[in-house]
């Protein structure tokens, strides 16, 4: 068995029953939040540019609110850290019109769940990474070994400079020096502004990526709640 990092544990505490049921309820008012209609169909132009049948991963699903965007799906799994969300993932929003043949729903820490290597298409991750858990090497390089050659890794962060985030007086003198600065001093400062993970900029998903993929899109897109990055990349060959 895997070990369960603090961040699974935290999710599986917080993301109680209650909180589960609060989140499907607002699954249902989608129509309503054109934020959640931009990331859907942004999730079904990923989906187009693969040959379908793909066989795709949703680390960490919540509710599985966007299950019924993807096309040409074979299998799906959905992996989250909470039991409680995954119970209410289990009557997802518009769960008609899911067209994948099989869905899997797994409980399971996203920074340390083992998948067989080359196991999926596409994985994809919506308002998680760069979020609620970090984004940092170790993931990226576990994605990397998920994914076929040729695969696809969608998801979003919350950029640092999201109004969001509070310019507490730190921040603001940090983000004065960061760019002036070189070496250690840039890098310590550079972690300390995006929270060791929990937040990504442009330059930081590409850092990511590094050789491992090549970035195919790289947006910035408003939400209710933050200023995101859009990422789309593709697993080079080698």
């Amino acid at each position: 068995m895997s070990a369960t990092s603090p961040w699974a544990e935290r999710a599986t505490q917080v993301y109680d029953g209650s909180y589960a049921r609060r989140y499907r309820a607002h699954d249902d008012e989608f129509e309503s939040s054109e934020p959640c209609r931009e990331f859907a169909a942004w999730l079904r132009r990923v989906c187009s540019m693969r040959t379908p049948p793909i066989d795709v991963l949703d680390l960490g699903c919540g509710t599985g609110r966007y299950f019924w965007a993807l096309t040409g799906v074979r299998d799906l799994v959905g992996l989250d850290a909470s039991p409680a969300m995954l119970d209410e993932a289990r009557h997802p929003y518009k769960a008609e019109m899911i067209a994948a043949a099989s869905v899997s729903l797994l409980q399971g820490d996203l920074l340390t769940h083992p998948f067989d290597a080359e196991r999926f298409d596409l994985v994809y991750s919506i308002g998680v990474l760069a979020e609620h858990v970090p984004l940092d090497a170790a993931l990226v390089a576990n994605v990397a070994r998920w994914l076929r050659p040729g695969g696809t890794f969608a998801f979003t962060t919350v950029h640092p400079a999201s109004p969001s985030i509070p310019r507490t007086p730190g921040r603001r003198v940090g983000e004065w020096i960061a760019p002036l600065a070189f070496g250690q001093l840039r890098r310590s400062l550079r972690d300390h502004l995006l929270a060791q993970g929990l937040y990504a900029d442009e330059e930081r998903v590409r850092e990511l990526l590094g050789r491992s993929f090549i970035v195919e899109s790289l947006d910035r897109f408003v939400s209710e709640a933050h200023l995101h990055c859009l990422c789309v990349a593709r697993k080079t060959s080698a």
